[in-house]
């Protein structure tokens, strides 16, 4: 037998199987289409990726600024962060969310996407499995199978405000089970969990033993009176099993700043900053020190990007409930809006009847020129997620788009 290898198989073994088994973000492959339709002069409207359209505030800039300037700020720093910033973060935690760490228990990272890996990757072996309420941000799974474990999807349709119950994730439970991943407010939904729910959440996880991952970087985008409830707070009973991941990304315009967080007890900080330690080794310092001025100061500004989301909220649920074929829930936090369109499929659109909603979404952006995010991305087929961070007057054309489009279907 040869011992050569035929190119098919030296082409295979190019990339990785762990690696390979990657899917692309879908949110920024959206996101990035329609920038490139419009870099080509097509005037898209992108209501894929979850970005707000404010500038960061003016004093957050100004003190990056400063520490640009400043040779301190131009060498490594320990790898868990700024020792002001992660102190910062920890006094802010308690300020917001009522929940008491110490600033060792603080790795600040490369974004809120590096804190989702590091948290799985610290915490899991091969074949431990994660409770995943769907649907999910896809960023999530992904995470999980890199770090060599399972997720496991717990789905939750319109009929239940996108909520999962604890009939449902103990229906989902096995001798495998080690994480439970909890997010409220939630993207791509935009559902919100009641105190209630949280504490009855939390005390199940508690119960059984499991850990809990919560990602808590819409806590400051509520509606309608609606409180954001920190399950790590509510929940006291989970003890040194929680771990919780934030960033600056959202609530303060920072998205291209990259500065996220991880709080978790001692053993589990030590162990992800020693991984960050040789991945990326510290976040860069003037992207600190821009989160520490935001982290620090005033919430005003915050405030005020809420009231334009609200306002764009209401426009956006209002245009997709007048379409025949769409039902939108009304989100309460976060700045999404996840339609059913299963009413939509099947039906005569464009001279084209879409079977999925992967296919829907391909054909609002050729004939409306409209970039959705199909709900195959976060969980099973039939709903599209919109953002509603883009400015007033795109949105009122692009969903004004939606209307004629999607209002011509046939059956």
């Amino acid at each position: 037998m040869s011992a050569e290898l035929s190119a098919d198989q030296v082409s295979a073994r190019r990339v990785s199987a762990r690696i390979a088994a990657i899917a692309e973000s879908a949110t920024l492959a959206v996101d990035a289409k329609a920038k490139a339709l419009k870099a080509a002069g097509r005037p898209v409207i992108g209501f894929g990726a979850g970005e707000p359209d404010f500038p960061t505030p003016d004093y957050i800039v100004e003190a990056a600024v400063a520490a640009a300037r400043q040779p301190k700020y131009h060498r490594y720093s320990p790898a868990a962060g700024l020792p002001e910033l992660r102190s910062a973060i920890a006094e802010k935690t308690l300020r917001d969310s009522g929940y008491a760490v110490d600033p060792a228990q603080v790795l600040v990272t490369n974004g809120g996407k590096q804190a989702v890996y590091e948290s799985f990757a610290t915490l899991l072996d091969p074949g431990d499995e994660v409770i995943v309420p769907t649907p999910f941000w896809t960023t999530y799974p992904e995470a999980i199978r890199l770090a060599g474990g399972v997720p496991v999807e717990v789905f939750a349709g319109p009929e239940q405000g996108y909520l999962v119950t604890v009939d449902q994730l103990e229906a989902a439970l096995t001798p495998r089970t080690k994480v439970l991943l909890f997010v409220s407010p939630s993207n791509p939904t935009g559902a919100v969990y009641t105190p209630e729910q949280v504490r009855e959440i939390g005390l199940w996880a508690a119960a059984k033993g499991l850990w809990v991952i919560t990602d808590e970087i819409y806590e400051h985008l509520t509606y309608d009176g609606v409180p954001f409830t920190s399950i790590a707070t509510a929940v006291p009973e989970l003890g040194d099993r929680v771990v919780v991941l934030n960033g600056v990304a959202k609530t303060y315009a920072m998205t291209g700043w990259r500065v996220g967080w991880m709080i978790a007890p001692l053993d589990v900080a030590k162990a992800a900053t020693n991984m960050q330690s040789h991945a990326t080794s510290n976040v860069a310092n003037v992207s600190q020190i821009a989160a520490l001025a935001a982290v620090s100061g005033p919430l005003t500004a915050v405030e005020e990007m809420k009231v334009a989301f609200d306002r764009r909220r209401k426009a956006m649920v209002s245009a997709l409930n007048s379409i025949d074929g769409v039902e939108c829930p009304t989100p309460h936090g976060a700045f999404y809006a996840y339609a059913d369109v299963r009413g939509l499929l099947g039906r005569e659109i464009g001279g084209i009847r879409p079977a999925t909603s992967a296919e829907l979404a391909a054909l609002i952006l050729d004939k409306a020129e409209v970039a959705v995010v199909p709900g195959e991305a976060f969980g099973p087929s039939g709903y599209i997620r919109l953002s509603y961070a883009l400015g007033d007057d795109d949105l009122a054309v692009g969903v004004g788009r939606l209307q004629e489009f999607l209002g011509s279907a046939k059956a």
